[in-house]
């Protein structure tokens, strides 16, 4: 038990990353060695950190494609934060000031007299509340938690969803409740504790699940690594490009010619990149309305 800090999160490996999986969904590790396969209990917090794609982070792209990380890994975290490079002078300067004080004995020492809680009480306290404080949730704190469940996935019934919250979720507003409750050294879990849990997942979501396209809140990004509207274009590509086939009479024709023949009729504000194309046409296939040969170069219509 206790804490496990990544950092170049992004660097990892497949295999790594898949260990991770396990860990994170079931708090255990799997060990096969010389023949012998063990399960070892992991119930350990995971902090890490991860740079985006190229070093600079894509307004204009989600979270899921600015950082090479697979989005069912991605959504196992509780919360996710951006922390962007933006110039500010007050900070800028009290960042340099920092950093440039480390490298005198006069400035560290200056900064280890201005630390409000000295090392040692603050990890006899963390110690203290981790191992002593179990806290358990009051019935008006459990009403709270369904409320803001119910806030997160979009409203009353018939309203369009907002936020599109799923019950991973709402166990993380628990953990951060009950984490909350036990930075306070109390054994119950309050409405104040899950209103804070409830504040830090909406501001980690309006951070990291904005679709840069539509501008709104989508947790699907987050979860899957595609928009609600993105799928909804998929869907409509799709439809287009069997009616185009119906339509053309042929049986058989190259993926190639027809994405031409698109391209030239769509809108310049609505372009289709190669991957649309593509997720059209396996959308297509999974649904047995055409099969593809050659390696997808080859479309056969079906008209069963």
């Amino acid at each position: 038990r206790g804490i496990c800090c990544i950092d170049e999160f992004d660097k990892m490996s497949d295999h790594t990353r898949s260990v991770l999986h396990e860990a994170m969904e079931q708090q255990t590790v799997s060990i096969a060695k010389a023949g012998i396969v063990a399960t070892l209990n992991a119930k350990t917090s995971v902090l890490a950190a991860a740079n985006p794609i190229g070093s600079r982070y894509n307004l204009s792209l989600s979270v899921v494609e600015n950082i090479d990380l697979h989005p069912t890994l991605l959504s196992r975290f509780d919360l996710v934060f951006l922390i962007l490079d933006q110039a500010h002078a007050q900070e800028d300067r009290r960042l340099a000031k920092h950093i440039v004080s480390l490298f005198t004995s006069s400035g560290f020492r200056h900064l280890v007299d201005d630390y409000p809680v000295p090392a040692k009480d603050l990890a006899s306290y963390i110690v203290h509340a981790r191992d002593s404080i179990q806290p358990v949730l009051t019935e008006d704190a459990s009403e709270k938690l369904i409320q803001g469940y119910l806030s997160m996935r979009g409203g009353p019934e018939g309203e369009v969803r907002s936020i599109g919250a799923t019950p991973r979720q709402l166990e993380s507003l628990i953990r951060l409740s009950e984490a909350h409750a036990r930075c306070r050294l109390s054994t119950t879990v309050e409405e104040s504790d899950v209103e804070e849990a409830i504040r830090l997942m909406k501001v980690a979501i309006q951070q990291t699940a904005i679709d840069p396209r539509t501008g709104l809140i989508d947790m699907d990004l987050l979860m899957t690594g595609r928009s609600s509207a993105a799928r909804q274009r998929m869907r409509e590509l799709g439809d287009l490009i069997w009616d185009a086939l119906g339509e053309s009479g042929e049986r058989v024709t190259t993926s190639s010619d027809l994405l031409q023949r698109f391209r030239s009729q769509a809108s310049h504000s609505h372009p289709i990149t190669d991957q649309d194309w593509k997720d059209a046409l396996q959308l297509l296939r999974d649904e047995q309305r055409i099969q593809l040969t050659s390696g997808g170069r080859i479309i056969q219509y079906s008209t069963e």
